[in-house]
């Protein structure tokens, strides 16, 4: 353990000592690790630290080793710290996330202390029944609707990390020419739309961690939070957790319920915002979003998954539409 960090957290936390019991994954790319510290004498007995090394590697999974990419990973740290440290307060009840206890940075390395999900939030899943998927819907939408209309300030200017300015070395391996010339107006689709919300930017459902009954969700991850249309994060997360022919089937009804808890969000804080307009203009942008996220995967991995008979139909909606 670094001995500068560890003075920090001991002094942060008020304890007598401490020690990393378990590493609970790696990084993307190896720019670090998200570790488990046991704390001595202390109520709060676990933490959990983010160990970030921002100097130059070569370890990207997919062969993404450029100045351009190492620099993206870079600002997606200062981001992630930056929310935690202003931001992260804002959220509730309604969208919980883990409580942020500090931040510690020496020379290229920084560490992000965090609250231990696992005391209310133990289970992470990999598939996930209707319901389960409706929880981590109400999470966005609460979550889209306590940063409605705010500047993300110190965040991404626009949210997700696979948008468009940040990934110019896909576009340009994508071989699907109408797409690629059309990325731009898809693009510009969901940046200019009225309503402008706080994203995650990476709402999957692996970066969701369940309460014992599975009727709660904290989220995890934001390196990639910023400005932005809603949809982004539904298309990206139902992807995430439904087949094809899944979202085809429960697409409305899944929509249908996203917007009837974003409608009760923006009512709990009184806010001002024709609901019914926003809701026209999010509902005609979900196969946009949908098509964006498509662009991205065509370019960076065409083989993957993702590309299915439901995704490409959205797209050659839109591309016929625009």
């Amino acid at each position: 353990m670094n001995p500068s960090f560890k003075k920090y957290l001991l002094t942060l936390t008020k304890s007598s000592d401490c020690e990393e019991i378990e590493v609970i994954q790696s990084l993307w790319s190896g720019y670090g690790k998200i570790s488990r510290y046991q704390l001595a004498n202390l109520e709060e007995e676990m933490v959990v630290v983010k160990c970030i090394s921002l100097n130059q590697l070569n370890e990207h999974p997919r062969g993404w080793n450029t100045d351009f990419s190492h620099n993206r990973k870079v600002k997606s740290y200062e981001v992630e710290t930056y929310w935690y440290e202003k931001w992260s307060r804002f959220c509730g009840d309604h969208c919980p996330i883990p409580k942020f206890l500090g931040s510690f940075t020496e020379g290229r390395d920084r560490w992000i202390v965090l609250e231990d999900l696992n005391t209310h939030f133990p289970l992470r899943k990999e598939q996930i029944s209707l319901a389960e998927v409706s929880v981590c819907l109400s999470w966005l939408a609460s979550f889209h609707s306590t940063f409605m209309n705010q500047k993300p300030e110190g965040l991404w200017n626009i949210g997700t990390y696979w948008h468009l300015d940040t990934r110019p070395d896909e576009l340009e391996k994508m071989e699907h020419q109408e797409l690629k010339s059309k990325a731009h107006l898809i693009d510009d689709l969901l940046n200019q739309c009225r309503y402008q919300t706080i994203v995650h930017g990476d709402a999957k459902l692996a970066n969701f961690c369940f309460s014992e009954d599975g009727k709660k969700v904290a989220a995890v991850d934001f390196q990639y939070v910023g400005g932005g249309c809603g949809m982004k994060d539904v298309v990206y997360f139902l992807g995430s957790c439904l087949s094809a022919l899944e979202c085809e089937q429960y697409e409305r009804e899944l929509l249908d319920f996203y917007f009837s808890e974003l409608k009760k969000g923006l009512e709990s804080l009184e806010s001002d915002i024709d609901f019914m307009d926003l809701e026209k203009e999010w509902r005609s942008l979900y196969p946009v979003a949908s098509a964006d996220f498509t662009r991205f995967l065509l370019g960076w991995m065409p083989s993957h998954q993702k590309l299915n008979h439901y995704s490409l139909r959205l797209m050659n909606e839109v591309l016929s539409g625009i």
